[in-house]
């Protein structure tokens, strides 16, 4: 029950258990005999107890695909697993979900961009809604419509109606309804972007702590940065209705070369001259506190110009990017550059003729 899950003191952790699996999955729109893929082979792993978040640019197929994990959209092709159910296998043939795949998606919470709330409902008969639909009883919707919004912290909105909250409000009621079925998975389809900063951040962290505290697995598709600099553990890249990128957060910024690694800590700088050489240093853990590059300049005593920096704190952890310019070829700097890897951290060889990456344009792209 919600109560003893909610007052558990144990803080949820991320397994190797994959609660979420995409094999193969393909979405095929036809229409007036034209051919769209929106998805194209997608093979996802979400684990038990972590928060996953999926980015892509307009059109990368990423709603396609969450809305296909719930079976809101029927996969051409392709399985989608779900806590141990293959939702694909209960589908059947025919258009409308029969019983068994309604309770199945009865378990998977869902939390929309436009909040989908019913205007002329109270916040509490909004929260009731899917219990009503699953025939729980008028008093047990009450106790856990109120037990939810409380969790929510909107237990005194209860009566209240969707026109006289905010906007962050209403994302909060979303979050509770979507709560109702004591879901083991919680899906978010851009549920921040339709919010301010400062709210953003405020349901960023209830749904971290819903993770935490409700040992929930959350998948959410974003085109914000931040989103999954504050709570994701793991992150992929689409585009073109495929996964490009993924892995966790700390895999990503220390794979060569990653496109959401330098999204997420953009650093720029070209070389004075020619015969200099530009390496990105990513920094992690006890290196992103220590004087590295002092320590560098003192044992080699060499010259460093500092091109461009970025700090920030990911799940927790602080983590950091710099873009540093070495006097003379590469050829002169191997020596300083195994220094730099000795100490842990991350080096790169910066290709400054290069263009940013793709994944850099998310920070700029709306959602659809």
């Amino acid at each position: 029950m919600h109560r003893a899950r909610r007052h558990s003191a144990v803080h949820s952790t991320v397994t190797e258990t994959p609660v979420i699996t995409t094999s193969g999955l393909s979405k095929v729109y036809r229409s007036r005999g034209r051919e769209v893929t929106a998805l194209d082979g997608v093979d996802l792993h979400v684990r038990e107890g972590e928060v996953y978040g999926v980015l892509g640019q307009s059109g990368a197929g990423k709603s396609t695909l969450i809305r296909c994990v719930n079976l809101l959209e029927r996969p051409t092709s392709g399985t989608v697993t779900v806590a141990g159910q293959d939702l694909t296998a209960l589908a059947g043939r025919g258009p409308r979900a029969g019983r068994s795949l309604r309770q199945a998606r009865s378990r998977i919470g869902m939390v929309f961009q436009h909040f989908n709330l019913l205007s002329a409902r109270t916040v509490q008969d909004n929260v009731e809604l899917p219990l009503e639909i699953l025939g729980v009883s008028g008093r047990e919707r009450s106790r856990r419509a109120l037990e939810l919004l409380d969790l929510v912290g909107l237990g005194d909105k209860a009566k209240a109606y969707p026109a006289q909250l905010s906007g962050g409000q209403k994302q909060r009621v979303g979050i509770a309804r979507a709560l109702a079925g004591d879901p083991k998975v919680l899906l978010s389809d851009e549920a921040t972007s339709a919010l301010d900063p400062e709210t953003t951040r405020a349901i960023l962290e209830l749904l971290r702590d819903l993770n935490r505290q409700l040992g929930l697995t959350v998948l959410l598709i974003t085109h914000e940065m931040d989103v999954v600099k504050t709570i994701c553990d793991s992150a992929a890249l689409m585009r073109g209705g495929r996964i490009v990128e993924s892995g966790t957060v700390p895999e990503l910024l220390a794979t060569p070369g990653s496109e959401l690694a330098q999204a997420l800590f953009p650093v720029g700088g070209e070389p004075s001259a020619a015969d200099r050489t530009v390496i990105d240093v990513t920094f992690h853990g006890d290196a992103a506190t220590r004087p590295v590059i002092s320590e560098l300049a003192r044992t080699y005593n060499i010259d460093i110009s500092i091109l461009g920096a970025a700090m920030d704190t990911v799940a927790g952890k602080q983590v950091g990017r710099m873009r540093i310019e070495l006097p003379g070829r590469f050829e002169e700097n191997v020596v300083p550059i195994g220094f730099l890897r000795e100490q842990g951290l991350q080096v790169d060889v910066a290709d400054t003729a290069q263009p940013a990456p793709a994944a850099a344009t998310l920070l700029k792209e709306g959602a659809k």
